[in-house]
């Protein structure tokens, strides 16, 4: 069965994933990055995660309310814990220098996976598929994981904020 699901894969999912794996791997690494290069990914999963839900189920009040809901406690989780840690914003430069982390790897293939497996469900027409139990855990599962690189990216844009005023303090 499990070989039968790999045959049956698209090929451009296997190049997805390592596409996703280099993208990890480079987040792991000590970077800078701009605003705008730190809005990309929040906004790209985003997409793709109300995408998944549309495409799964249609627009479902109840499946779209729950994909909201795990943004918004994913974001909400995020500024409490002020995560990523380590992050300094360079008002000069306009730049964010960004300790490395696998955490945005694990997130990642986290989505990739829980997505793979959604879809191998509904393929294989399972009866579980149909539930509303199965709508909801998913659309919440694709908002929380969609919503970690929004909250990742609010807790950044809120250091560069305080570190663009703390500057304008000091010049004064």
């Amino acid at each position: 069965m499990l070989i039968e699901i790999i045959r049956n894969t698209p090929r451009w999912v296997f190049l997805l994933f390592i596409v996703l794996l280099v993208m990890g791997y480079q987040q792991s690494r000590d970077r800078t990055a701009s605003r705008r290069s730190i809005t990309i990914l929040p906004t790209v999963f985003l997409i793709l995660a109300l995408y998944g839900v549309v495409s799964a189920f249609g627009t479902d009040p109840v499946g779209l309310a729950l994909w909201a809901l795990g943004v918004a406690l994913s974001v909400a989780l995020y500024i409490k814990l002020a995560i990523p840690r380590g992050v300094r914003f360079s008002p000069e430069r306009q730049i964010f220098h960004l300790p490395g982390s696998w955490q945005p790897l694990l997130i990642m293939l986290a989505i990739f996976f829980a997505k793979y497996s959604v879809e191998v469900i509904r393929a294989r027409q399972l009866p579980i598929a149909d539930t509303a139990e199965f709508t909801a855990i998913v659309s919440l599962l694709y908002g929380l994981f969609s919503g970690v690189f929004l909250g990742r990216a609010v807790v950044m844009w809120r250091k560069a904020q305080f570190s663009s005023s703390q500057r304008i303090t000091e010049l004064r």
